[in-house]
């Protein structure tokens, strides 16, 4: 009598924005797949640089098994919360202070809520705008009335002094001075990544704290569940998904993503406008 063949768990790694989702939408084939492979008894994680204030609900619902957000910094797993890592308070306030100084439109991301000066919002809407209205047109195949901006601005706090708030990462959209050149005094006790946004050039990216990655964020759920390397997969298309590529068993850059990431991958898919998630899923028997 011979039994049935065991099916090998995996634990799949989600990047959002390029990857699972194009404008913040993700197609239904994704979410379907998402939902198929869990009812398998695979494991998925949405694996993100957005804060999990950041990630709505029209995400979530497709069903997780947790989150690693802010690039790396939380990470929760079935409601537990795992690992939730800000900027030392100091180093925090000598950030706010020389962005500050040199007039860069920045935002402030914790999981809880986004800070932001006075005024930020009509700033963002002036630089970004044009920047989603033309990805937009550029034939993502989604006919959508979602505006991208409001995921930002909708869980926005603003205030005149942001020296004392706790957050996790800072993302930059409009600096007169290349962000490498105003962070230069701080050395190794910060990261910079260029924006997902390449149109806005070197005055806009992503600060972050050193050693902060979303492998980390994945190595954290691997020891909480007692998951082997090897079964990790990971799919992503932007600069922040250079680690976690190069960490999971399997990785799996989106075509036309970030030079960096198509190099470290093991695979490659098509991005959200043509289902690239449901068909990476496909190909590597999840869906069956």
């Amino acid at each position: 009598m011979s039994s049935q063949p065991t099916v090998r768990t995996r634990a799949v790694f989600l990047d959002i924005d390029g990857t699972y989702a194009e404008h913040g939408l993700a197609p239904e084939a994704h979410v379907d797949a998402v939902r198929a492979a869990r009812r398998l008894g695979h494991l998925v994680f949405v694996c993100t640089g957005r804060p999990l204030s950041m990630v709505p609900a029209r995400i979530l619902d497709a069903g997780f098994d947790g989150t690693v957000t802010g690039a790396g910094a939380r990470v929760e797993v079935n409601g537990v919360v795992l690992r939730d890592t800000r900027f030392n308070p100091d180093l925090a306030r000598r950030l706010v202070e020389i962005l500050d100084a040199n007039d860069v439109a920045y935002i402030l991301e914790a999981p809880e809520s986004l800070h932001g000066r006075t005024g930020v919002d009509q700033r963002l809407r002036n630089v970004l705008g044009p920047v989603f209205a033309e990805r937009h047109n550029s034939g993502s195949g989604q006919d959508s009335a979602e505006d991208p901006l409001e995921d930002i601005l909708g869980p926005m706090q603003y205030g005149d002094d942001l020296r004392s708030e706790s957050f996790a990462k800072i993302s930059c959209f409009d600096s007169p001075v290349p962000l490498r050149t105003l962070l230069a005094d701080f050395g190794n006790e910060v990261g910079l990544i260029p924006s997902s946004l390449s149109a806005l050039g070197e005055g806009a990216g992503e600060i972050f704290m050193t050693g902060v990655h979303k492998a980390v964020g994945i190595q954290v759920v691997e020891a909480h569940l007692g998951l082997d390397r090897e079964d990790i997969v990971a799919i992503g298309d932007s600069a922040n998904d250079i680690e976690m590529l190069a960490y999971a068993g399997v990785g799996i850059a989106v075509e036309g993503g970030h030079p960096d990431v198509l190099a470290v991958a093991d695979r490659f898919t098509p991005g959200p406008d043509s289902n690239g998630v449901a068909l990476a899923f496909a190909e590597l028997g999840l869906l069956d």
